[in-house]
């Protein structure tokens, strides 16, 4: 029994030094909600789930895993593109352990935020609550590799952040509470200052590489177009506008805790822009529809309202830059992927 220990503490080792050498990063580490959840809400008591068919229908063996797509989403492609598995695991997920949250951890859950509020609205995990698991998380690695190992694995880890689309979208836009406490404006300041929070302590418990996602044009989702349909449902500009306003507010914190923070390595990964060529170009590629979804009428279904008994579920989801009214397809992913490893992350490589 001894042995089998031993040997096993000196693979890890020997992976993680051949993990080393091969690339500058040793992890992927993500927080966010459903834009990179890659299942920690099959495993909660909320009705925000998205773990059945025909979720996942292009994923590896077809299989539905409570990513918000019918296949990858973009953390599983930048983690494929820094070398490491081609899929993130979520954390709470019981099928996996700390030997496999050694190159790639999830602890995103969809509908969640920076505001607190926001995750109560479908009762997901908070921010703050992600961070707890992380901290338990880092203790479960020192546990497994050693103090030493698991401080290279976090310090040298690249910690993928994306969230905010709901704070708006879910809580301030619906329910009257935030309106009559902030103004737009104000509203986007607090949620800076949460990211500002999140990211200092981040460091603080170990972290130097940090992406801080910005906002998609979240005024072209499907579902807001749906919402917009008496003016021709087109994409609701005024959205639009908050979320480059708040990107710009992002940026600026980049800058600032980029000279705060000693050693530390921040970026804005935006995906505005690529989303938005995507959206009013589709064609140039290989979209044939960026208005409404695949799944069922692609107007306004999401999670158990696009399920595998909707009939008008489309057939080819690459045709389609939206897979649910909510959420991108597997090619949109994957370009969106694509352009923050070559953009972006590309210091990382």
């Amino acid at each position: 029994m001894a042995y089998k220990v031993i040997l096993s503490l000196l693979l890890a080792q020997f992976l993680l030094q051949l993990q080393t050498i091969h690339s500058k990063v040793s992890s992927i580490i993500v927080f966010g909600d459903s834009s990179v959840d890659s299942g920690n809400n099959n495993h909660i008591s909320t009705i925000l789930k998205s773990n059945f068919g025909p979720y996942g229908r292009d994923f590896y063996g077809g299989q539905p895993t409570g990513r918000f797509s019918n296949g990858r989403i973009p953390t599983d492609f930048i983690s494929d593109a820094f070398g490491m598995k081609p899929i993130v695991p979520a954390y709470l997920d019981p099928s996996y352990n700390i030997t496999d949250f050694v190159t790639g951890v999830c602890f995103a859950s969809a509908g969640t935020g920076y505001d607190n509020a926001t995750s109560d609205v479908l009762s997901v995990i908070p921010l703050w609550r992600e961070l707890e698991y992380y901290k338990e998380y880092q203790r479960r690695l020192k546990g497994y590799l050693g103090e030493e190992n698991a401080d290279q694995v976090i310090s040298e880890a690249l910690y993928l952040i994306s969230l905010g689309t709901n704070d708006f979208l879910e809580n301030y836009y619906v329910y009257p509470h935030r309106p009559s406490e902030y103004s737009v404006e104000a509203y986007q300041q607090y949620l800076v200052e949460i990211a500002r929070n999140f990211v200092t302590e981040l460091y603080q418990l170990g972290a130097r590489k940090i992406s801080l996602g910005g906002l998609p044009p979240m005024g072209c989702l499907p579902m807001e177009r749906t919402r917009n349909i008496v003016l021709g449902s087109y994409c609701v500009e005024d959205y639009n506008n908050v979320a480059r306003d708040f990107n710009g507010k992002l940026q600026r914190l980049v800058l600032k805790l980029n000279t705060e923070l000693a050693a530390v390595q921040l970026v804005l990964s935006n995906s505005y822009d690529i989303l938005s060529d995507i959206i009013r170009n589709p064609s140039s590629f290989g979209f044939e529809n960026a208005a409404i979804a695949c799944c069922g009428t692609g107007r306004f279904e999401m999670s158990y309202m696009c399920d595998k008994l909707n009939p008008f579920t489309c057939g080819d989801a690459t045709k389609y830059v939206f897979w649910d009214s909510f959420h991108p397809t597997e090619k949109t992913n994957g370009i969106v992927a694509d352009h923050a490893v070559k953009n972006s992350l590309v210091k990382f490589l």
